[in-house]
């Protein structure tokens, strides 16, 4: 009785504490995106040698889709990743492969041009190139990532080349730490709302809203008629007098439409954004289902993981644009977004607890963990109280989370470094993934880190 009792008090402490069960090997750091030459190789080798003299555990390492499958589907070589693997393995480090479904190139701190596979544009009969783009409020479609809506069609394809990598790497899986899954540009769980293919809509601006494509535009269509049943009950909530659902289309002028607050004060902009919010989370939500699917066996005890981007601008912005810029990326509905507090993230830290199961856990990772609050124009910035917001909100929660700097630049003086010992100290953060691996060769980033490690 008494052997069965203390199995039940494991049982729970297991399943109730983010701490005691999150993986030992925190001190995690981002490896190059790309290497295309013998002196990058051998910078690589001296990275890691110094990383590994500073107590870093583990090295991310981006997996890209489009450099992997590049030639043709069911194509893979993975003999970039062979190389890089081994040097990794030889410094005695892990590894935290992401799955970069996304492509490189376009964002901050991109220095290589690594596209999605060409061929994807083409492969499915009957649907046209830009029907898996993301079309935004100004017309303009991005390539950076399948979108969303057309996860019906290219789930498939996600599934064959995680099981790829796992049949390729089942031999190094106890290298692997965790399997970071990427669910956006950059690897972010977001739209490609502030993305360089829509004009002037850049940090520090609302962003562009991505939800004009025919497949977005069609499941608006039919997410109201299951929410409305008929056309007259929609037409009496939103005062409107549309015929049939299929002439439902997004706001023609979303820029005045967020300027005069409908997306706040209307039942239209009420409805539109909680759906376009809710969209982005059942695409975590899936994908991150299917790499449970894929990652079995004996990769079936790997930790998963995926990243949310630190949207901190507009955030102490007054009137209609507050907080815009994160509604934009669909990371918060609109509904949620005066509340003071992570309860408007609420639904996308969830999405580990939905993936987490009993073998393997879910981690969270949450960017801009150097960055100070800069609540003036034109950033009007609560970085640092976003930090906090989300780690106390994952806590409540019972999920893991792990914080990383945002940019670069930011770890390479001590107030960076003393705002993510802040966030630390305040927050319920597990670890820290630094940008990038050859940051180290910096005396503060060596110092600052072996410190914070030691801590």
């Amino acid at each position: 009785m008494l052997r069965v009792l203390v199995k039940l008090i494991l049982l729970f402490i297991w399943f109730s504490s983010p701490f005691l069960y999150a993986n030992n090997q925190n001190n995690n750091i981002m490896g190059p995106l790309w290497l295309s030459s013998s002196p990058e190789f051998q910078d690589l080798k001296n990275d890691l040698e110094i990383a590994k003299n500073i107590g870093i555990n583990a090295v991310t390492i981006d997996v890209w889709w489009g450099a992997v499958e590049k030639s043709a589907d069911q194509s893979f070589d993975w003999s970039y990743y062979d190389k890089v693997f081994n040097l990794i393995e030889s410094k005695d480090l892990k590894i935290i492969p992401i799955m970069s479904f996304h492509q490189c190139g376009g964002n901050v701190g991109d220095d290589c041009n690594i596209k999605l596979p060409k061929w994807i544009w083409s492969h499915f009969k009957n649907i046209e190139n830009k029907t898996l783009m993301y079309k935004s409020e100004q017309g303009n479609y991005s390539k950076e990532y399948i979108s969303l809506w057309a996860d019906t069609l290219i789930m498939s394809q996600y599934i064959e080349f995680m099981q790829a990598f796992k049949n390729h790497f089942k031999h190094k899986a106890h290298l692997f730490d965790e399997i970071n899954i990427s669910m956006g540009p950059a690897g972010e769980l977001r739209y490609p709302s502030y993305n360089s293919h829509d004009n002037n809509s850049g940090y520090p601006t609302r962003g562009s809203v991505q939800s004009y494509g025919k497949l977005a535009v069609e499941d608006f269509q039919q997410n109201m008629k299951q929410k409305y049943h008929t056309i007259k009950q929609l037409n009496e909530a939103w005062e409107q007098k549309y015929t049939k659902f299929n002439h439902i289309k997004p706001p023609e002028d979303m820029a005045q439409f967020i300027s005069k607050g409908k997306h706040l004060n209307t039942q239209f902009g009420k409805d539109y954004f909680s759906w376009y919010h809710q969209a982005l989370i059942d695409h975590g939500t899936r994908i991150l289902q299917a790499a449970d699917i894929a990652f079995n066996d004996t990769f079936s005890d790997i930790q998963l993981g995926y990243k949310v981007a630190g949207i901190h601008w507009l955030m102490a912005k007054n009137g209609h644009l507050n907080r815009a810029a994160e509604i934009a990326s669909g990371i918060i509905p609109a509904n949620l977004a005066s509340t003071n507090s992570g309860l408007s993230y609420q639904k996308a830290i969830s999405i580990a607890k939905k993936g987490k199961t009993v073998n393997r856990q879910v981690v969270l990772h949450f960017t801009c963990l150097e960055m100070s609050d800069n609540p003036t124009a034109p950033a009007y910035s609560k970085a640092q109280t976003l930090v906090n917001w989300i780690s106390k909100e994952a806590n409540k929660q019972n999920v893991i989370i792990k914080g990383e700097n945002a940019l670069a630049a930011g770890i390479l003086n001590n107030h960076g470094w003393n705002n993510i010992e802040t966030a630390f100290e305040q927050g319920i953060y597990s670890g820290l993934t630094i940008l990038r691996l050859n940051n180290t060769r910096s005396k503060i980033v060596q110092k600052r880190y072996a410190e914070f490690i030691k801590k």
